[in-house]
């Protein structure tokens, strides 16, 4: 069917289009198509490299540590161990300081 398209059929075509666009749309309309068409390249080429593995990540880098007892940035924080009651030795209540043991008043 392609074989017997001629050049009167691609002007009768062309004319067409003319007629229904106007000569004043054909540009905007071509401009549109080629915004499309651009985007459309773009969201393919996107999607292959997606499909691509990763390149191998470089080793992390040594980071210096922290001084014991502070926790770092964004570490979850330390929590002491829990003690069974079994073993917790208890502690005698402290006793309200006397009289003569007290601090002065002011």
């Amino acid at each position: 069917m392609l074989r017997n398209i001629s050049a009167w059929h691609v002007l009768i075509v062309v004319l067409v289009v003319v007629l229904l666009f106007g000569a004043k749309r054909l540009p905007d309309l071509a401009k549109s198509v080629g915004q499309s068409m651009k985007i459309f390249k773009n969201e393919v080429k996107d999607l292959r490299d997606d499909d691509e593995p990763p390149p191998p990540a470089a080793p992390p880098a040594t980071l210096p540590q922290a001084p014991s007892g502070v926790t770092p940035v964004g570490a979850p924080p330390v929590v002491p161990p829990v003690v069974e009651p079994q073993y917790v030795t208890p502690v005698r209540p402290v006793e309200a300081p006397s009289e003569g043991n007290a601090p002065p008043k002011v």
